[in-house]
Parts: structure tokens; sequence; C-alpha cells
């Protein structure tokens, strides 16, 4: 049964580094009993490339550009632009001059895990990328070329 919670800073999960960029995950399933909540944070030209996965996510930037693309529609977005990436569309997104921060929001539990899993070894940059594919698609996740 889904929980009231609250996370002060203090009580911020260690950053998992995927793909050359850290995830604080603030609220996993466990804790909710579905919506996933995320910090993340990258330097100039990190994130994820093209994929896709069935749950919805949601982007808040923070600070800094954040250049995404969600199917055929791309754009900058800057602090206070919220981006929402329906399940089943293909996305990526990467961090713009300077770095930046994000807030993301994803519909169920299946992110914090796979991001767990992607911080102990297999990266986007991993130049195993049979291995990330089949680690992504575990989770239900399709990576993109």
């Amino acid at each position: 049964m889904p929980r009231a919670l609250i996370v002060a800073p203090e009580d911020h999960a260690a950053p998992l580094h995927v793909g050359g960029f850290q995830i604080v995950v603030l609220g996993s399933q466990a804790d909710t009993g579905g919506t996933e909540f995320f910090h993340q944070s990258g330097e100039e030209g990190k994130g994820p490339g093209p994929h896709f996965h069935p749950w919805d996510e949601t982007f808040y930037v923070l600070k800094g550009e954040l250049h995404c693309g969600i199917d055929q529609v791309e754009t900058v977005a800057l602090p206070g632009t919220l981006i929402h990436v329906p399940g089943g569309s293909t996305h990526w997104f990467r961090f713009g001059k300077g770095g930046g921060e994000i807030l993301a929001i994803t519909s169920t539990g299946k992110a914090s895990a796979m991001f767990t899993h992607f911080d102990q070894g297999i990266t986007w940059e991993s130049p195993d990328r049979a291995g990330l594919t089949a680690l992504a698609a575990s989770y239900g996740q399709t990576i993109i070329g």
C-alpha cells in the first residue's frame, strides 16, 4: 500500500552512475506503490541515447539546458520547462553547455531497478552494446541503434 513519503536532503540515497551522469533515487516503487522520482544531473553532452519503454516519463528542468527528442520532435528545454514522454515514445536527452539537472518522474517501478542494475557496470557508454541492450530489455526498455 502506498504511504506518505518525505525525503530530506540528508536522507537522499547515494547517486547511481549511469552513462556518465548521476541519478539519485528519491522515491522508488517500493516507497510509493508505483510512481518513481529521481534527481538527475550530468555534464555537458551526457544522457541516454534513443530508447523507449512502456512507462511514462516526465522531466522538469531545474538547471542548465536539456537537449531532447521525443519521436520526431526535438527541443532545447530551459529551467522551468516540463517535458512529458508517453510510454512507448522513442526519446533521448543530453545535458547542454555547462551541464544540468532535472527532476524525473516515471509511472511504474521498473526505472529505479534498471538504473541500479546499470550502475553495476553496464552503462550507455559500455562497449558491450549487446549486454546493454539485453539488460535494458529485461526491464522492458528497447535501445535504438
